[in-house]
Protein backbone atom coordinates (compact mmCIF):
# COMPACT_ATOMS: atom_id res chain seq x y z
CA UNK A 1 0.00 0.00 0.00
CA UNK A 2 2.97 2.46 0.87
CA UNK A 3 4.27 1.49 -2.53
CA UNK A 4 0.93 2.02 -4.54
CA UNK A 5 0.75 5.70 -2.21
CA UNK A 6 4.29 6.83 -3.53
CA UNK A 7 3.63 5.52 -7.50
CA UNK A 8 0.42 8.20 -6.90
CA UNK A 9 2.01 10.74 -5.66
CA UNK A 10 4.48 10.66 -8.80
CA UNK A 11 2.26 10.56 -11.16
CA UNK A 12 0.44 13.32 -10.20
CA UNK A 13 3.19 15.57 -9.22
CA UNK A 14 3.71 17.22 -12.30
CA UNK A 15 5.06 20.53 -11.41
CA UNK A 16 7.30 22.60 -13.50
CA UNK A 17 10.65 23.72 -12.43
CA UNK A 18 11.17 26.19 -9.38
CA UNK A 19 13.49 27.71 -11.40
CA UNK A 20 11.71 28.37 -14.19
CA UNK A 21 8.18 29.08 -12.52
CA UNK A 22 7.23 32.07 -10.05
CA UNK A 23 6.33 30.56 -6.70
CA UNK A 24 2.74 32.72 -7.46
CA UNK A 25 2.03 30.20 -10.06
CA UNK A 26 1.20 27.26 -7.66
CA UNK A 27 -2.48 27.43 -7.37
CA UNK A 28 -4.35 26.83 -4.03
CA UNK A 29 -6.47 24.59 -5.52
CA UNK A 30 -3.75 22.55 -6.88
CA UNK A 31 -2.30 22.16 -3.22
CA UNK A 32 -5.82 21.15 -2.09
CA UNK A 33 -6.40 18.61 -4.75
CA UNK A 34 -3.03 16.56 -3.69
CA UNK A 35 -3.85 16.89 -0.01
CA UNK A 36 -7.42 15.71 -0.40
CA UNK A 37 -5.92 12.72 -2.46
CA UNK A 38 -3.09 12.07 -0.09
CA UNK A 39 -5.42 11.77 2.94
CA UNK A 40 -7.77 9.51 0.79
CA UNK A 41 -5.08 7.16 -0.30
CA UNK A 42 -3.55 7.66 3.78
CA UNK A 43 -7.50 6.34 4.76
CA UNK A 44 -7.38 3.48 2.70
CA UNK A 45 -4.21 2.12 4.08
CA UNK A 46 -4.87 2.95 7.37
CA UNK A 47 -7.07 -0.45 8.22
CA UNK A 48 -4.03 -2.43 6.62
CA UNK A 49 -1.58 -0.64 8.82
CA UNK A 50 -3.51 -0.94 11.70
CA UNK A 51 -4.34 -4.75 11.26
CA UNK A 52 -0.08 -5.24 10.20
CA UNK A 53 0.56 -3.27 13.98
CA UNK A 54 -1.78 -5.39 15.52
CA UNK A 55 -0.54 -8.81 13.90
CA UNK A 56 2.75 -7.55 15.33
CA UNK A 57 1.95 -7.11 18.79
CA UNK A 58 -0.18 -10.13 19.32
CA UNK A 59 2.92 -12.22 17.90
CA UNK A 60 4.77 -10.25 20.23
CA UNK A 61 2.56 -11.30 23.32
CA UNK A 62 1.95 -14.43 22.73
CA UNK A 63 5.34 -15.77 21.55
CA UNK A 64 6.49 -16.60 25.12
CA UNK A 65 3.24 -18.66 25.99
CA UNK A 66 2.83 -20.02 22.34
CA UNK A 67 6.43 -21.33 22.43
CA UNK A 68 6.07 -23.09 25.95
CA UNK A 69 3.07 -24.71 24.58
CA UNK A 70 4.88 -25.89 21.71
CA UNK A 71 7.69 -27.25 23.50
CA UNK A 72 5.58 -29.87 25.53
CA UNK A 73 6.92 -32.63 23.46
CA UNK A 74 10.81 -31.81 23.87
CA UNK A 75 9.54 -31.77 27.95
CA UNK A 76 8.50 -35.33 27.79
CA UNK A 77 12.06 -36.25 25.58
CA UNK A 78 14.10 -34.18 28.15
CA UNK A 79 14.59 -33.05 31.17
CA UNK A 80 17.14 -30.37 29.93
CA UNK A 81 16.67 -27.03 31.16
CA UNK A 82 19.34 -25.82 28.93
CA UNK A 83 16.98 -27.68 25.83
CA UNK A 84 13.95 -26.08 26.93
CA UNK A 85 15.41 -23.06 27.47
CA UNK A 86 16.64 -23.18 23.38
CA UNK A 87 13.77 -24.47 22.34
CA UNK A 88 12.11 -21.80 23.38
CA UNK A 89 13.62 -18.91 22.84
CA UNK A 90 13.67 -20.67 19.05
CA UNK A 91 10.22 -20.67 18.55
CA UNK A 92 9.64 -17.34 20.21
CA UNK A 93 12.24 -16.05 17.81
CA UNK A 94 10.11 -17.71 14.65
CA UNK A 95 6.52 -15.99 15.75
CA UNK A 96 8.01 -12.75 16.36
CA UNK A 97 9.51 -12.91 12.77
CA UNK A 98 6.53 -14.38 11.33
CA UNK A 99 4.12 -11.25 12.66
CA UNK A 100 6.78 -8.64 11.21
CA UNK A 101 6.93 -10.14 8.28
CA UNK A 102 2.98 -10.38 8.29
CA UNK A 103 3.14 -6.30 9.35
CA UNK A 104 5.77 -5.76 6.30
CA UNK A 105 3.01 -7.72 3.92
CA UNK A 106 0.02 -5.76 5.03
CA UNK A 107 1.93 -2.50 4.71
CA UNK A 108 2.57 -3.10 0.95
CA UNK A 109 6.73 -3.51 1.45
CA UNK A 110 6.50 -6.99 0.04
CA UNK A 111 9.58 -6.97 -1.94
CA UNK A 112 11.17 -5.69 1.07
CA UNK A 113 9.55 -8.28 3.52
CA UNK A 114 11.32 -10.85 1.16
CA UNK A 115 15.02 -8.99 1.13
CA UNK A 116 14.58 -9.05 4.81
CA UNK A 117 13.93 -12.75 5.30
CA UNK A 118 16.49 -13.10 2.71
CA UNK A 119 18.81 -11.41 4.18
CA UNK A 120 18.57 -12.59 7.16
CA UNK A 121 19.66 -16.31 6.05
CA UNK A 122 23.01 -14.31 4.49
CA UNK A 123 23.31 -12.70 7.67
CA UNK A 124 23.13 -15.88 9.88
CA UNK A 125 25.53 -18.20 7.40
CA UNK A 126 28.11 -14.86 7.62
CA UNK A 127 27.49 -15.30 11.69
CA UNK A 128 28.04 -18.44 11.34
CA UNK A 129 31.48 -18.61 10.17
CA UNK A 130 32.73 -15.64 12.21
CA UNK A 131 31.48 -17.40 15.64
CA UNK A 132 32.07 -20.14 14.79
CA UNK A 133 33.43 -21.14 18.14
CA UNK A 134 31.06 -19.83 19.86
CA UNK A 135 28.22 -21.79 17.48
CA UNK A 136 30.50 -24.98 18.42
CA UNK A 137 30.15 -24.03 22.40
CA UNK A 138 26.59 -23.77 21.92
CA UNK A 139 25.95 -26.94 19.87
CA UNK A 140 28.07 -29.02 22.77
CA UNK A 141 26.44 -27.72 25.47
CA UNK A 142 23.55 -29.05 23.64
CA UNK A 143 24.87 -31.87 23.14
CA UNK A 144 26.07 -32.30 26.72
CA UNK A 145 22.40 -31.66 28.10
CA UNK A 146 21.09 -34.27 26.08
CA UNK A 147 23.49 -37.25 27.00
CA UNK A 148 23.91 -35.68 30.46
CA UNK A 149 27.88 -37.67 31.37
CA UNK A 150 27.36 -35.24 34.66
CA UNK A 151 25.29 -33.31 36.80
CA UNK A 152 25.45 -30.43 38.87
CA UNK A 153 27.52 -30.63 41.87
CA UNK A 154 29.63 -33.92 40.65
CA UNK A 155 33.36 -34.08 40.84
CA UNK A 156 34.88 -34.87 37.44
CA UNK A 157 38.09 -34.58 35.73
CA UNK A 158 38.69 -32.84 32.40
CA UNK A 159 41.35 -31.71 30.67
CA UNK A 160 43.89 -32.38 33.32
CA UNK A 161 41.65 -30.49 35.89
CA UNK A 162 39.49 -31.59 38.70
CA UNK A 163 36.85 -30.08 40.31
CA UNK A 164 32.85 -29.83 41.40
CA UNK A 165 30.75 -28.55 38.58
CA UNK A 166 29.09 -25.63 39.82
CA UNK A 167 27.37 -24.01 36.20
CA UNK A 168 26.73 -25.02 32.77
CA UNK A 169 25.74 -22.67 30.24
CA UNK A 170 25.40 -22.31 26.68
CA UNK A 171 29.16 -21.58 26.02
CA UNK A 172 31.31 -22.61 29.02
CA UNK A 173 31.39 -25.31 32.23
CA UNK A 174 32.24 -23.65 35.34
CA UNK A 175 34.09 -25.88 37.79
CA UNK A 176 35.30 -25.19 41.65
CA UNK A 177 38.55 -27.07 42.17
CA UNK A 178 39.80 -28.47 45.86
CA UNK A 179 42.13 -25.06 45.81
CA UNK A 180 38.50 -22.93 45.66
CA UNK A 181 39.41 -21.60 41.84
CA UNK A 182 36.67 -21.03 39.62
CA UNK A 183 37.35 -22.61 36.23
CA UNK A 184 35.27 -22.17 33.23
CA UNK A 185 36.19 -24.62 30.53
CA UNK A 186 34.79 -24.07 27.21
CA UNK A 187 31.70 -26.67 26.31
CA UNK A 188 33.05 -27.64 22.88
CA UNK A 189 36.60 -28.68 25.21
CA UNK A 190 34.40 -30.77 27.47
CA UNK A 191 33.15 -32.87 24.74
CA UNK A 192 35.54 -33.58 22.77
CA UNK A 193 38.14 -34.54 25.79
CA UNK A 194 37.61 -37.60 27.97
CA UNK A 195 35.28 -36.60 31.26
CA UNK A 196 35.95 -38.29 33.95
CA UNK A 197 33.27 -38.42 36.33
CA UNK A 198 34.39 -39.21 40.33
CA UNK A 199 31.08 -39.29 41.86
CA UNK A 200 29.17 -41.47 39.52
CA UNK A 201 30.55 -44.36 41.78
CA UNK A 202 30.90 -43.55 45.56
CA UNK A 203 33.89 -45.93 46.16
CA UNK A 204 37.13 -44.60 45.03
CA UNK A 205 40.31 -46.55 45.79
CA UNK A 206 43.14 -45.29 47.03
CA UNK A 207 46.83 -46.62 46.90
CA UNK A 208 50.72 -45.42 48.41
CA UNK A 209 54.63 -46.97 49.12
CA UNK A 210 56.14 -48.17 51.43
CA UNK A 211 59.16 -50.39 52.27
CA UNK A 212 60.44 -53.18 54.88
CA UNK A 213 64.28 -54.66 54.82
CA UNK A 214 65.00 -58.10 53.43
CA UNK A 215 65.74 -59.11 56.93
CA UNK A 216 61.98 -59.86 57.65
CA UNK A 217 59.05 -62.53 56.83
CA UNK A 218 57.31 -61.10 53.80
CA UNK A 219 54.06 -62.61 54.41
CA UNK A 220 53.70 -61.85 57.99
CA UNK A 221 54.80 -58.37 57.42
CA UNK A 222 51.70 -58.62 54.20
CA UNK A 223 49.60 -60.22 56.63
CA UNK A 224 50.07 -57.82 59.61
CA UNK A 225 49.11 -54.90 57.48
CA UNK A 226 45.88 -56.54 56.21
CA UNK A 227 45.24 -56.78 59.21
CA UNK A 228 45.81 -53.03 60.67
CA UNK A 229 44.13 -51.49 56.94
CA UNK A 230 41.17 -53.67 57.68
CA UNK A 231 40.48 -52.59 61.33
CA UNK A 232 40.00 -48.63 60.30
CA UNK A 233 36.58 -47.42 59.68
CA UNK A 234 37.21 -45.73 57.25
CA UNK A 235 37.99 -48.48 54.48
CA UNK A 236 35.67 -50.58 52.93
CA UNK A 237 35.26 -54.55 53.36
CA UNK A 238 34.15 -54.51 49.79
CA UNK A 239 36.29 -54.89 47.80
CA UNK A 240 39.44 -55.99 50.41
CA UNK A 241 42.25 -54.07 50.88
CA UNK A 242 45.65 -55.94 48.80
CA UNK A 243 49.34 -55.54 49.93
CA UNK A 244 51.40 -56.47 46.80
CA UNK A 245 55.38 -56.55 46.15
CA UNK A 246 55.84 -53.87 44.23
CA UNK A 247 59.50 -53.70 43.18
CA UNK A 248 62.73 -54.98 45.05
CA UNK A 249 64.87 -52.11 46.01
CA UNK A 250 68.52 -51.78 46.68
CA UNK A 251 67.68 -51.76 50.56
CA UNK A 252 63.70 -52.70 50.80
CA UNK A 253 61.30 -54.84 49.54
CA UNK A 254 58.66 -52.30 48.62
CA UNK A 255 54.52 -53.03 48.88
CA UNK A 256 51.97 -50.98 47.24
CA UNK A 257 49.34 -50.55 49.35
CA UNK A 258 45.70 -50.79 48.06
CA UNK A 259 42.30 -49.87 49.83
CA UNK A 260 38.77 -48.44 49.10
CA UNK A 261 37.16 -45.86 50.60
CA UNK A 262 33.43 -43.97 50.12
CA UNK A 263 34.48 -41.03 48.30
CA UNK A 264 31.52 -39.28 49.49
CA UNK A 265 32.64 -39.81 53.01
CA UNK A 266 36.53 -39.79 53.17
CA UNK A 267 39.10 -38.46 51.12
CA UNK A 268 41.71 -41.00 49.45
CA UNK A 269 44.82 -38.93 50.46
CA UNK A 270 43.92 -38.11 54.36
CA UNK A 271 42.88 -41.98 54.99
CA UNK A 272 46.40 -42.65 53.29
CA UNK A 273 48.27 -40.55 55.74
CA UNK A 274 46.49 -42.40 58.48
CA UNK A 275 47.13 -45.89 57.34
CA UNK A 276 50.75 -44.98 56.74
CA UNK A 277 51.20 -43.84 60.42
CA UNK A 278 49.22 -46.82 61.52
CA UNK A 279 51.67 -49.09 59.64
CA UNK A 280 54.66 -47.03 60.69
CA UNK A 281 53.94 -47.70 64.46
CA UNK A 282 52.79 -51.15 63.97
CA UNK A 283 55.99 -52.28 62.17
CA UNK A 284 57.86 -51.24 64.57
CA UNK A 285 56.55 -52.75 67.21
CA UNK A 286 56.94 -56.21 65.48
CA UNK A 287 60.53 -54.87 65.17
CA UNK A 288 59.66 -54.85 61.36
CA UNK A 289 63.26 -52.92 60.18
CA UNK A 290 62.16 -49.99 57.45
CA UNK A 291 65.58 -49.16 56.01
CA UNK A 292 66.38 -46.41 53.62
CA UNK A 293 69.58 -45.87 51.14
CA UNK A 294 71.42 -44.10 53.64
CA UNK A 295 74.68 -44.83 53.82
CA UNK A 296 77.28 -43.84 56.53
CA UNK A 297 81.16 -42.80 55.79
CA UNK A 298 83.75 -43.74 58.43
CA UNK A 299 86.91 -42.57 57.44
CA UNK A 300 90.03 -44.12 59.54
CA UNK A 301 93.64 -43.01 59.62
CA UNK A 302 97.24 -45.74 59.69
CA UNK A 303 96.12 -46.91 62.74
CA UNK A 304 92.35 -47.82 62.14
CA UNK A 305 91.11 -45.38 64.31
CA UNK A 306 88.58 -42.75 64.04
CA UNK A 307 89.49 -39.31 62.24
CA UNK A 308 85.80 -37.69 63.74
CA UNK A 309 85.63 -39.88 67.14
CA UNK A 310 84.18 -36.31 68.60
CA UNK A 311 82.07 -35.54 65.90
CA UNK A 312 80.68 -39.41 65.78
CA UNK A 313 79.84 -39.32 69.37
CA UNK A 314 78.15 -36.17 69.11
CA UNK A 315 75.97 -37.66 66.24
CA UNK A 316 75.03 -40.79 68.44
CA UNK A 317 74.02 -38.72 71.63
CA UNK A 318 72.32 -36.13 68.69
CA UNK A 319 70.57 -39.44 67.31
CA UNK A 320 69.86 -40.69 71.15
CA UNK A 321 68.18 -37.93 71.99
CA UNK A 322 66.18 -37.35 68.95
CA UNK A 323 65.02 -40.67 69.44
CA UNK A 324 63.87 -40.13 73.43
CA UNK A 325 62.14 -36.69 72.13
CA UNK A 326 60.34 -38.91 69.88
CA UNK A 327 59.20 -41.40 72.04
CA UNK A 328 58.12 -38.81 74.36
CA UNK A 329 56.16 -36.98 71.75
CA UNK A 330 54.67 -39.90 70.50
CA UNK A 331 52.80 -40.29 73.88
CA UNK A 332 51.68 -36.72 74.26
CA UNK A 333 48.01 -35.66 73.34
CA UNK A 334 47.77 -32.25 71.42
CA UNK A 335 45.26 -30.20 70.32
CA UNK A 336 45.82 -30.82 67.05
CA UNK A 337 45.19 -34.79 67.08
CA UNK A 338 41.26 -34.12 66.15
CA UNK A 339 42.91 -32.43 62.72
CA UNK A 340 45.05 -35.27 62.09
CA UNK A 341 42.44 -38.22 62.75
CA UNK A 342 40.17 -36.24 60.03
CA UNK A 343 40.09 -38.21 57.55
CA UNK A 344 36.23 -36.94 56.05
CA UNK A 345 36.14 -36.32 52.85
CA UNK A 346 36.37 -32.16 51.55
CA UNK A 347 34.45 -32.45 48.88
CA UNK A 348 31.24 -30.93 51.10
CA UNK A 349 33.40 -28.13 51.79
CA UNK A 350 33.91 -27.24 48.23
CA UNK A 351 30.55 -27.38 47.81
CA UNK A 352 29.30 -24.93 50.31
CA UNK A 353 32.40 -22.81 49.12
CA UNK A 354 30.58 -22.73 45.86
CA UNK A 355 27.19 -22.10 46.56
CA UNK A 356 28.81 -18.91 48.99
CA UNK A 357 30.88 -17.73 46.16
CA UNK A 358 30.10 -14.98 44.05
CA UNK A 359 28.66 -16.27 40.15
CA UNK A 360 31.88 -15.51 37.95
CA UNK A 361 29.75 -13.57 35.65
CA UNK A 362 28.17 -11.14 38.11
CA UNK A 363 28.77 -7.95 38.77
CA UNK A 364 30.10 -5.35 36.26
CA UNK A 365 30.73 -5.05 33.41
CA UNK A 366 34.82 -5.04 32.55
CA UNK A 367 34.24 -2.80 29.05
Amino acid sequence: MLSALIATLANNASIPAIDTVKPNSISWSFLKDQSVQLLHTFMQLLPTLLLGIVILVISYLIATPLSRLLIKPVTYMTKSKLVHLVARRGISTLIILLGFYLFLRLAGLTEFAVAIMSGTGLIGLILGFAFRDIAENFIASLLLSVQRPFKIDDVIEVDGRIGIVKKVTARATTLVDYDGNHIQIPNATVYKNTIKNLTANPKMRGHFSIGIGYDNDIRDAQSLAISIISQQTSVLSDPPPQVLIDNLGSATINFTVYFWVNGEQYSTVKVASQLMRELINSFTQHNISMPDNARERILLNSQGEDIYPIASEAKTETTEEINEQSHIQKHKTTEHEHSIDDVSSDTDDIREQADESRDPEQGKNII
